[in-house]
C-alpha cells in the first residue's frame, strides 16, 4: 500500500471513531397533546395526522399560540417548524422557554418574516433575572418555509446552546464568576406562537404585514420534550448531574461544533449585541467570552 493510501485509510479510521457531542435524536411523531396545549385563539390551531402535526394560523383578527404542560429545569428542547411561506413580512414565529416570573429567565428563538425572496432572519435572545437586551440575528442559510427544520436549545449548568439542524448558532456560557446571572433555579415552560409584529419585526417596522396574503400559516411537528420536569416553585432538579445533558461532553462545544459556530458567525450573523457600540459603549461582561468564539 502506498504512503498516500495508508494516510487516507488512517485518516478515515480516525474520523470514523470520533464522536461529537450531539443530543440524542428524537422522534418527530410525538403528538402535540402529549406535552402541549393551546393557550389562546383555539380556533386558529389546526390539527393534522392525529395531532402529530399542527398549523398555527394568523389573520387580521388574531394569531395563536401554545405552551408546555410541564415546567423544566435544564434539558434539551426541540421543535420541527416550517415557517410562513411567501410574503411573511411583519409576522413573527416564536419558540421560547420562559419562567414568566417578575425577574424572569427566558431563552428565545424569534423568526422574523420578510418580503418574498429575502431571507428569514432568526433572532435569539437570553434573559437572566429579568434582564435581556442580548439579541443576536442571523440570516438562515436555507429557506425555512420550504420544509421542516429542527430548532433546539440545550440548557445545563454550564451553557445554553441554540441549534439549527444540529448546527450550533449561538452559545451563552455560564458567566456567574464574572457577575453575570445565569438561569439555574427558575423552571421554565416552553411556548410557541405566531403573531403580528409589523411595528418592529421587518426592517424595524418599515415593512408592514400585507393582509391580502392572509391567512399566514406556520407548521409544527416533533413535540418531544427531554427535560427535568419540576414544580414552578422548585429551585433545583432532583436528577441534577445524572442526566445526559449534564455529562462532560455537553459542558462545552467540541472542536467540530466550534468550527461550525464560527462558520455561522462569519457568514450569516447580521447583528450581535456584543459588537454594538451605540447601545453598549462598554461591552457587557459576558461578551468577553463571546469574543473567544
Amino acid at each position: 500500500m502506498g504512503r498516500l493510501s495508508l494516510t487516507l485509510c488512517l485518516t478515515f479510521l480516525v474520523m470514523a471513531t470520533v464522536t461529537f457531542a450531539v443530543p440524542p435524536k428524537k422522534s418527530v411523531d410525538v403528538s402535540f397533546g402529549r406535552n402541549y396545549f393551546p393557550t389562546w385563539a383555539f380556533d386558529h390551531i389546526k390539527y393534522l395526522n392525529g395531532g402529530s402535526e399542527v398549523h398555527l394560523i394568523l389573520d387580521k383578527y388574531t394569531g395563536t399560540g401554545f405552551q408546555s404542560k410541564g415546567s423544566y429545569l435544564f434539558g434539551h428542547f426541540s421543535m420541527h417548524i416550517k415557517m410562513v411561506p411567501g410574503d411573511s413580512a411583519g409576522t413573527v414565529t416564536a419558540f421560547y422557554l420562559s419562567s414568566q416570573s417578575s425577574e424572569h429567565d427566558e431563552i428565545d428563538f424569534e423568526f422574523l418574516g420578510n418580503r418574498t425572496g429575502q431571507p428569514y432572519i432568526l433572532q435569539t435572545n437570553v434573559f437572566t433575572g429579568g434582564k435581556g437586551n442580548r439579541e443576536q440575528r442571523i440570516n438562515l442559510w436555507f429557506d425555512p418555509s420550504k420544509d421542516y427544520h429542527s430548532y433546539s436549545v440545550l440548557w445545563n449548568m454550564y451553557q445554553i446552546v441554540f441549534f439549527v439542524d444540529d448546527v450550533p448558532i449561538r452559545v451563552f456560557k455560564n458567566s456567574k464568576d464574572i457577575g453575570v446571572k445565569f438561569p439555574f433555579n427558575q423552571p421554565m415552560k416552553i411556548y410557541s406562537s405566531l403573531w403580528n409584529a409589523d411595528d418592529w419585526a421587518t426592517r424595524g417596522g418599515l415593512e408592514k404585514t400585507n393582509w391580502a396574503n392572509a391567512p399566514f400559516v406556520a407548521s409544527y411537528r416533533g413535540f418531544h420534550v427531554d427535560g427535568c420536569e419540576a414544580s414552578v416553585k422548585a429551585k433545583f432538579c432532583e436528577t441534577q448531574g445524572k442526566r445526559w445533558w449534564d455529562q462532560k461532553e455537553f459542558q462545552d462545544l467540541d472542536a467540530q461544533q466550534y468550527k461550525r459556530l464560527k462558520w455561522v458567525r462569519q457568514r450569516y450573523t447580521v447583528y450581535n449585541y456584543c459588537t454594538d457600540r451605540v447601545r453598549f459603549p462598554v461591552p457587557p461582561p459576558e461578551c468577553r467570552r463571546d469574543r473567544d468564539i
